[in-house]
């Protein structure tokens, strides 16, 4: 995922948030020889439906076009988040306190890379969790993905 504070972000919440929606994410990764793709993730009270998504993406694409911050070509996804949405921002991890999460680490923390746990929440700058009866404060930073698990 994009930092919160990178000029991608910046331009997807701003069309987002302008149309109602909630930005959740936005990932930007290259795909093997051919191109790239740009993912915004998405969200509503009501859920997120194709037309919303198509909405988006033609308000976005318009913004890319005039703003061009990707060099060369790649595909723009609109999608909602899912079950396992994506936690990104502080209050992703406040607001989502009490539910199972799966993190994936940049660097190794205590031997670990991968936690399966209880979010607790954000305090400080750190996401707390509850990993095997243990309190685990991993700074933002480190975070590379989180993600809710689904309930079953």
């Amino acid at each position: 995922m994009q930092p919160a504070d990178s000029h991608l972000t910046t331009l997807a919440r701003g069309v987002a948030e302008s149309m109602g929606f909630e930005l959740v994410g936005v990932e930007f990764f290259q795909r093997g020889t051919g191109g790239a793709t740009l993912r915004v993730y998405i969200d509503h009270e009501r859920g997120i439906t194709l037309d919303d998504c198509t909405a988006v993406s033609h308000q976005l694409s318009g913004v890319l076009d005039v703003e061009d911050p990707l060099p060369g070509q790649y595909d723009l996804e609109i999608s909602s988040p899912g079950m396992d949405r994506p936690l990104v921002f502080p209050d992703h991890f406040e607001r989502f306190a009490g539910s199972r999460v799966r993190v994936r680490l940049a660097e190794k923390l205590d031997g670990r890379r991968k936690l399966d746990g209880l979010l607790q929440g954000y305090e400080g700058g750190l996401v707390v969790l509850e990993v095997e009866g243990c309190r685990w404060e991993v700074p933002l930073g480190v975070i590379e993905s989180a993600r809710l698990v689904p309930e079953s």
